[in-house]
């Protein structure tokens, strides 16, 4: 779990980034990725200036590089396939040690490595420093579509209650004896498969009835929060201001 408790991805703090408006977390991320997709791939040192950027904020939330590291990870598939761009892509060759790479390939590499670990690296610190059902919040505030808002808050509530019942059905199947491996265990796999998608199913639909009992119109209410004083705006929006200039200086000199 991260910190003391809440969400794995959370690492609960009490800096004034943990206790920032939700929604503005989230605009400031999104505005910080768009400014570095916007950064022309030539701008070596625009990256560098960005990752700069990424741990200020990271070392005002004192949130521990080793919580974020292992999450980083999930990048790892990505980076297989920026390796092997400079190999598959056409265009004219560059040679590199005994290789043979693409130009454009390496030149794509780079561009998906520089800025998916940027986009990456903000997206966890988000979520470092926003539980989940504050997202959701934020989300809702920020007027996404609301059918879109309640899957993510039904998704974010149930996916610990679904994903214990699917341990409690390994459990019961290891106690008879099954041993997976191979396709003889498929069977077995895709029955357990079905019988979670029925219960998860037959859950939905009586908490649905539930909700509907208790007079439940289907929208999103935000609970009326107050407004946000424009100190706290202009703190939210540093980074991707920021982050802005940068890409916009960038441009002009590329």
């Amino acid at each position: 779990m991260g910190g003391a408790h809440g969400h794995a991805l959370s690492h609960h703090g009490h800096s004034r980034v943990h206790t920032a408006p939700a929604h503005l977390k989230i605009l400031a991320t999104f505005l910080f990725v768009v400014a570095v997709v916007a950064t022309p791939r030539e701008a070596f040192w625009a990256f560098g200036v960005h990752a700069l950027l990424l741990v200020a904020v990271l070392a005002a939330t004192r949130v521990p590089v080793r919580h974020l590291a292992p999450r980083l990870l999930i990048e790892v598939p990505f980076l297989v396939f920026a390796v092997l761009m400079p190999f598959i892509a056409t265009g004219p060759r560059v040679d590199v040690g005994p290789w043979a790479l693409s130009e454009p390939g390496l030149w794509g590499a780079w561009n998906l490595v520089a800025k998916g670990t940027l986009g990456v690296a903000a997206s966890l610190l988000l979520a470092a420093t926003t539980e989940p059902p504050d997202i959701v919040a934020g989300l809702a505030r920020l007027r996404l579509p609301s059918q879109l808002v309640l899957i993510l808050s039904f998704m974010v509530r149930y996916a610990d209650v679904v994903t214990s019942q699917l341990r409690s059905m390994k459990v019961a199947r290891e106690s008879r004896g099954f041993r997976g491996g191979g396709m003889r265990s498929w069977p077995v796999l895709a029955s357990t498969a079905g019988a979670l998608f029925i219960r998860s199913y037959e859950r939905g639909e009586r908490v649905h009835l539930s909700m509907l009992s208790r007079g439940h119109d289907g929208r999103v209410h935000d609970g009326g929060a107050a407004a946000v004083p424009a100190t706290t705006w202009a703190i939210a929006l540093a980074l991707p201001l920021g982050a802005a200039l940068v890409a916009a200086a960038a441009m002009m000199i590329s």
